[in-house]
């Protein structure tokens, strides 16, 4: 049993030095600068247009609440989420209001890389959305920095 249990140990151990060149190879978008007192991530993973719509409505709302000036967000999305924020989608104008008051929002590469693949050819994001190597890693990164984690 005790044997296993060191093979199970050293196969994960081998599996993250094997794993830990290519997150190190990947550069993290930078941070943005801000002076805001509330800094808040709103993570979109889910391809539900009912959760989409929520994750905006939040955004919004939250602006309301604190004032724009207060609150710092970025909506970061990945797998499924990415829809959200591709090119023709129901909800652009609504997003490009949020940017301009705003609100940044991040698409995960490695998402679009694979509906790439799925589609024959690379989705087109939505104006004035940026895109970090990988949403969750972004997600990871803003919190080290201090940002809340919100999931609606």
């Amino acid at each position: 049993m005790l044997k296993k249990q060191v093979y199970k140990l050293f196969g994960l151990l081998l599996g993250l030095l094997v794993t830990i060149p290519v997150f190190a190879a990947q550069t993290e978008a930078p941070l943005p600068d801000t002076f805001a007192e509330h800094k808040v991530v709103l993570q979109i993973s889910d391809g539900d247009p009912f959760k989409q719509t929520l994750v905006l409505n939040v955004a919004g709302n939250l602006q309301r609440y604190y004032g724009a000036q207060n609150v710092d967000i970025e909506v970061v999305a990945f797998g499924p989420g990415v829809r959200l924020m591709l090119d023709k989608n129901v909800n652009e104008p609504r997003i490009k209001s949020l940017i301009a008051g705003g609100v940044r929002f991040t698409a995960c590469a490695n998402t679009l890389k694979n509906f790439s693949s799925k589609l024959g050819h690379e989705p087109k994001v939505m104006e004035g959305i940026a895109i970090a190597p990988a949403g969750a890693g972004r997600i990871l990164q803003l919190n080290a920095a201090g940002w809340q984690i919100l999931k609606p």
